[in-house]
């Protein structure tokens, strides 16, 4: 399986999110014939190997691995030989281990290739059924202080669905803030434990959500994605408009742009500061973003 290109190939292996029944032949055929496996956690990756008789020698690399294990593989990649990364769930390099060392690799010209397989992200789009038909991809969200209100302030701007990974100690405190951000009538939905035994969709307005965990009927615990509901009120105002212009005559991109001011300000900014960090982030004058729209 070695890459015709000098080095080998480095793949970067799905795992299942829980299920151990989600993993693809193409991925058992992958980590059957490399050499060498790469993986966040040895003991959890141990059970997948187990479950389909793979012998393939293991390493661990994980976030804290130190620089001496990342050199360690990108020489054996050099050597010729091929090697499979793998995390505790889902892709390498989706919010997990694995982005450094196919970037590296694939600087020095060496073949990267994925081997694509469950997603949480993708059974939290489907299963919620209220992310629409155009989403974003959040990961985690900063911990706290101005970015943390700024992406939250984003998020409550753009008519799309989003995605969002959260620990499950800071699920309720993230759901409060979402519920302040985006208002009582946008929906949303906490996915848990995707695929596996006690998996669990609920849906609902952010703050009853928020109740839902406080008492126990959504259980802090598990993996988590949290789904932000697209806004088909703001996509059809937005149509209404035509193409190129927003509800109140601006451009697509002014319109988004006071929105995000105007829920920075919501949020407790002052209208100066919002503009202007608007403005650098949309390249929209800050006068124009300053000044409030004359009907409201």
């Amino acid at each position: 399986m070695t890459s015709p290109t000098t080095g080998g190939t480095l793949f970067l292996v799905a795992t299942p999110v829980g299920n151990l029944g989600d993993v693809t032949l193409r991925a058992i055929d992958v980590l059957r014939a490399v050499p060498l496996i790469a993986a966040e956690d040895t003991r959890i990756s141990r059970r997948l190997l187990a479950r389909h008789e793979i012998a393939t020698r293991m390493i661990s690399y994980h976030a804290r691995s130190g620089p001496g294990r990342f050199a360690e593989l990108l020489a054996h990649l050099r050597s010729g030989s091929d090697l499979a990364l793998v995390t505790d769930a889902g892709t390498p390099g989706v919010s997990d281990p694995g982005t450094e060392l196919a970037a590296a690799w694939a600087a020095e010209g060496g073949r990267v290739e994925a081997i694509p397989g469950a997603s949480s992200v993708l059974a939290a789009v489907a299963g919620s059924a209220i992310a629409g038909p155009r989403w974003t991809f959040e990961g985690f969200l900063p911990r706290g202080g101005t970015a943390r209100r700024q992406r939250l302030a984003r998020l409550a701007a753009d008519e799309r669905g989003a995605l969002i990974f959260e620990a499950p100690g800071r699920l309720r405190a993230t759901l409060l803030d979402l519920a302040k951000a985006c208002g009582p009538a946008r929906p949303g939905a906490v996915c848990r434990e995707l695929t596996k035994l006690h998996e669990q969709i609920v849906r609902g307005s952010f703050a009853d959500l928020a109740v839902h965990v406080a008492s126990g009927s959504v259980p802090a615990k598990g993996e988590v994605v949290i789904v932000v509901g697209w806004d088909p009120a703001a996509a059809e105002r937005s149509d209404r408009a035509g193409p190129g212009t927003g509800a109140d005559g601006d451009s697509d991109a002014e319109a988004a742009a006071r929105r995000e001011v105007e829920a920075l300000v919501a949020g407790g900014l002052g209208r100066s500061d919002a503009a202007r960090r608007v403005a650098a982030s949309s390249g929209i004058p800050r006068r124009r973003l300053y000044r409030p729209r004359p009907d409201g």
